[in-house]
């Protein structure tokens, strides 16, 4: 008989200012528009909850979310290239949601942009459904891109 070695997910914690520099590398090899330091910095400021996946020797991802009125908004949820397909988004996601139905939340919204299908089928296989477009949401190589407004009932 042999063991099987697994590598455990890396630590889920809290977000600081400290862990910028390496949200935003992480943020500019995932996108092709993102997020400033300055509006990390607002979530921050502001106290949403921000979260970083804290791996042996790097941060591998982050999440960030708000939370108000019934209502939960998942506003950034990246993993680093290197890192996807590990379920580490999924877990991420999950580990969000019930932050959110612990504090009585009832609804989950989030947008993703219509042509990122990747993001888009993981957030369906996780509950969430499509309930409307937000046209031009997003900055785009030619002009704009629509979002999918999606939404997942907590209860």
């Amino acid at each position: 008989m042999s063991a099987v070695v697994s590598e455990s997910l890396p630590a889920l914690r809290p977000m600081g200012e400290v862990d910028l520099p390496d949200v935003l590398s992480i943020e500019r090899a995932s996108y092709e528009f993102p997020w400033t330091e300055a509006i990390f910095l607002d979530c921050l400021r502001v106290g949403y909850h921000c979260l970083v996946y804290d791996g042996h020797r790097s941060l591998q991802g982050y999440g960030i979310m708000s939370m108000g009125a019934g209502e939960c908004h998942l506003l950034n949820i990246c993993i680093h290239p290197d890192h996807r397909a590990q379920g580490l988004g999924s877990n991420l996601i999950n580990h969000l949601l019930e932050v959110a139905r612990q504090t009585f939340v009832r609804v989950a919204l989030l947008e993703v942009r219509a042509s990122n299908t990747i993001a888009y089928e993981l957030y369906c296989r996780l509950g969430f459904n499509e309930i409307g477009t937000r046209r031009g949401y997003y900055p785009a190589r030619r002009g704009r891109e629509d979002a999918l407004l999606l939404a997942r009932e907590l209860s």
